[in-house]
């Protein structure tokens, strides 16, 4: 986990933006657990496609801290913190669980038919808040909406009306973290509903019947006084992101929440600045100018040079770098780095229109092959002629992907010329960080701020010396006394110890080299010091066909832990570690990625992964990993899961860039399932000049 910026960063942006073109009063609401729901109940409704959700609802001294992503139209899931005060009578502090839920639409609602959902609730976890429920809602007229349910579990504790599907087994959970299938709707069902009246665009109240008992609240803890099983209560929205609510509860308590919602699809700068795009040079007809279509000056061999140096410049002017040039009389070849544009689409799309203000008319066929890391990624090929009619055509940029080819990059022509000056290059960069740890019981939220210094030296193409270095200015890491209590060598668990003594630290130190050994295959060597808890050297393998949305990849690593410092020296424990990867892109922007092998604390097994990737960067994940340790022997959460994203900084901050904010959400921090950190893998590094990310970004080639 390395920036929690990636959503304060997106929330205090949003607070003063626009999610979407959507109406107020069509945004469904959250309820206290951080699912569209009524005020404790959940309703049918779907949040927008895409959408992602934080919330925060909290009453009587319980909270509720929720990560809610709509994974498809019908098909969201969450993630959730809670925290309980006095939950433990013995020890008078706050007891925090986690938990997962998800939520599928049957049926969506209609002119008659209401919205129908199933939904199953911490079904990973301790079951503390486990329930399932079917659900309806419907619409009557524009500002009303009446929900009525029946739940198991927690959701059938109040107002049973019998087991329908059989009595509720008892499970024991001791670690936490393994599905309770077997007590789907089983045990006691009870009903609950609620109505929703939209006062105005921003205002809405709610009333609800609820059948949640609170049994372990207030029957052994007595955390508050369940007198009745109705709930009332009223929301505002701020703004379009931003929502509050206020509640009575269960005619005793007072009840808040915060909803904060983001959508990836939508810019809150409604656009990216940059400079212009040049615009497609038409070349005159043979017949009007038949001098600028002769090839004559392909017998002189200083042309190609004139043309690159030329180009070059005009490169230089949109953000990108010439890494070489091969010119006949009816083809070209450009060799291009992008360090600017998030969009691979876009930066090819630039490129040709350069093409065409500086080669000669007879030059028809363009191939364009964006250099990454040194290596060449893919060719793509155009008609130059394709561009001078498609530039302002409607759907221009639909008829141009299908006619543009995307192929394997193949050797440098004979006859191209490199770039001039472009090795030895330095780039470097100065600026703050942020890092946290969540979800330690006696802080689940500590953070270190300070600066870090990095640079990259490219030192011929492929070879890459690279490293950064943090100096802390303020934070709290180094005050976490939790010791691991993990029967595993402690490959991950000693975070913070690390924390104590890593002031400043050598985050990486690094020389890496790139290659492409054949066709579709791509190669990568790293030595140094790989990441902060570990150095060594890493080699990698990737194939992959251009135009193919699978991939197939190998790793084999060896690596020693460094010292605590994170300095220069080494501590005894050695390990190989290494697998073998499967990736496969879906349809409308979905992953998958299967590791199968050996990691680093020696256990072997495999780590499954699926991401909904956005065109404009957005990337929102989960992963889980099952090795041959136990769940006793991995601890408490039994295997490793969790969850990631990444936000475009051009997506905040409007201005053209390649940077990100990532994060990692992991429940728990174990040895088990632990996998090497390693920058610029392959398969990073290249996809994106591949057909399936260029097809997904293509709409920008003319921007």
């Amino acid at each position: 986990m390395k920036t929690l910026k990636l959503i304060l960063a997106a929330t205090t942006i949003l607070s003063a933006s626009c999610v979407g073109a959507e109406d107020l009063a069509a945004r469904p609401s959250l309820n206290l657990y951080g699912i569209s729901g009524l005020i404790d109940m959940p309703t049918a409704e779907m949040q927008s496609d895409g959408v992602l959700n934080v919330s925060l609802g909290k009453f009587a001294g319980i909270s509720h801290t929720t990560l809610t992503f709509q994974i498809t139209p019908r098909l969201s899931g969450s993630f959730r913190y809670s925290g309980m005060q006095g939950y433990n009578p013995t020890f008078p502090t706050t007891n925090y669980d986690r938990s997962f839920d998800l939520r599928y639409q049957l049926i969506k609602e209609g002119r008659l038919m209401p919205a129908v959902l199933v939904g199953i609730q911490d079904f990973i976890g301790t079951d503390l808040y486990g329930a399932e429920y079917v659900v309806a809602t419907k619409g009557i007229g524009p500002a009303i909406k009446l929900t009525a349910g029946l739940g198991w579990g927690r959701l059938g504790s109040y107002g049973s009306i019998g087991s329908l599907f059989g009595r509720r087994p008892s499970t024991s959970f001791g670690l936490g973290g393994k599905p309770s299938f077997s007590q789907a709707f089983r045990g006691p069902a009870a009903p609950f509903g609620g109505i929703e009246w939209q006062a105005n665009n921003r205002l809405r109240f709610k009333a609800e019947y609820s059948s949640d008992a609170y049994v372990a609240e207030t029957k052994s803890r007595h955390l508050f006084n369940r007198k009745i099983p109705w709930n009332v209560g009223a929301e505002y929205d701020v703004n379009d992101s931003i929502r509050l609510g206020l509640y009575e509860l269960y005619g005793t308590s007072v009840g808040f929440s915060l909803q904060v919602t983001l959508d990836p699809k939508v810019r809150p700068t409604g656009g990216v600045l940059g400079p212009g795009p040049t615009s497609v040079l038409v070349r005159p007809s043979v017949k009007s100018d038949p001098g600028a279509w002769s090839a004559d000056w392909a017998s002189d061999p200083s042309s190609t040079v004139t043309f690159r140096d030329r180009m070059a410049k005009l490169l230089s002017a949109q953000g990108l770098t010439l890494e070489a040039l091969s010119v006949t009389p009816g083809t070209a070849q450009l060799r291009v780095q992008n360090s600017t544009y998030d969009s691979a689409a876009q930066a090819i799309g630039r490129a040709a229109r350069i093409m065409t203000q500086v080669l000669p008319a007879s030059v028809e066929t363009f191939q364009i092959v964006p250099v990454a890391n040194g290596i060449p990624a893919a060719m793509v090929t155009i008609k130059r002629s394709d561009l001078e009619q498609l530039e302002f055509a409607p759907n221009g940029d639909k008829t141009l992907r299908e006619r543009a080819v995307v192929t394997d990059a193949g050797r440098l022509p004979a006859g191209a010329v490199r770039g001039a000056n472009l090795y030895p290059h330095l780039k470097w960069s100065l600026g703050p960080y942020i890092n946290p740890s969540f979800f330690d019981p006696d802080n689940p939220l500590r953070a270190d701020v300070g600066l870090r210094l990095s640079g990259a030296l490219d030192v011929a193409p492929g070879v890459i010396v690279a490293g950064s270095i943090t100096k802390k200015a303020f934070g709290n890491l180094n005050q976490s006394t939790r010791a691991s209590n993990s029967v595993l060598q402690h490959v991950r668990s000693d975070a913070n110890i690390y924390a104590k003594h890593n002031d400043p630290a050598i985050e990486t130190l690094t020389t890496a080299w790139y290659s492409r050994p054949a066709p579709n295959l791509y190669g990568r060597v790293t030595v140094g010091y790989l990441e902060p808890m570990y150095g060594g050297i890493s080699t990698e393998l990737l194939w992959q066909r251009p135009n193919s949305p699978f991939a197939l990849g190998a790793e084999l690593d060896y690596v020693r832990q460094r010292s605590f410092d994170e300095m220069l020296s080494f501590q005894h424990y050695k390990v190989a570690t290494g697998f073998v990867s499967a990736y496969y892109q879906f349809k409308s922007g979905y992953a998958g990625r299967l590791d199968v092998g050996r990691y680093l604390a020696g256990d072997r097994g495999a780590t499954l992964t699926l991401a909904r990737e956005f065109s404009n960067g957005w990337t929102v994940g989960a992963y889980a990993t099952l090795t041959n340790v136990s769940a006793a022997r991995f601890g408490e959460g039994s295997f490793d899961k969790g969850m990631f994203f990444k936000i475009p900084l051009n997506w905040m901050l409007g201005l053209p860039t390649q940077g990100s904010a990532s994060t990692l959400i992991q429940p728990l921090l174990r040895d088990g399932g632990a996998q090497l950190h390693v920058d610029g893998r392959l398969y990073d590094v290249v996809r994106a000049y591949h057909a399936n990310d260029l097809n997904n970004e293509w709409g920008r080639v003319f921007r």
